[in-house]
């Protein structure tokens, strides 16, 4: 008599389904630490214009990373570039001598925004945000961007409070 197991169609079956489902969750769960996974990333401005991206390497005197150069960025406007970390930032001009910066990723669903002159565009879903304030101008963005600290230092937007 022979006591090893044997398999049946609906050891098979089972078995098949369990891995198949195993898949589909995997592939489901998005897969990247710190975002959403949907989307995440897409339609980033890799620097930004007029060449703020270059003004981007190095410290400031007191310290903070120098994110853009203020006569690049069109008063009213923001541009996306990345904060000292790497991650996407919105540096804006809300006037003359003023600067302001905001996360770049949407608050809808982790997209990555981009710069549109007064405006910032979520390439995934339609979200509008206002450049230099980050408030939500269409939706479907929940709330607005959230508020990086930055100051200006000879003519520099600099990374951190004053």
């Amino acid at each position: 008599m022979d006591s090893s197991p044997h398999l049946t169609r609906r050891h098979l079956v089972l078995g098949a389904g369990a891995g198949a489902g195993a898949v589909i969750l995997t592939a489901c769960s998005g897969g990247s630490a710190g975002g959403s996974g949907y989307g995440a990333g897409a339609g980033a401005s890799s620097g930004s214009a007029s060449g703020a991206g270059s003004a981007g390497s190095g410290t400031a005197a007191g310290g903070g990373a120098v994110l853009a150069a203020l006569a690049d960025i069109p008063v009213g406007t923001g541009v996306v570039t990345k904060n000292a970390a790497g991650a996407p930032i919105v540096v804006a001009r809300p006037t003359a001598g003023t600067a302001a910066a905001f996360s770049a990723i949407c608050t809808h669903l982790g997209c990555t925004v981009a710069s549109a002159g007064k405006q910032l565009d979520c390439p995934c879903h339609g979200s509008q945000y206002n450049a230099a304030t980050g408030a939500v101008l269409r939706g479907p963005a929940p709330k607005p961007l959230r508020a990086v600290a930055v100051h200006v230092v000879d003519g520099k937007v600099v990374s951190g409070a004053a």
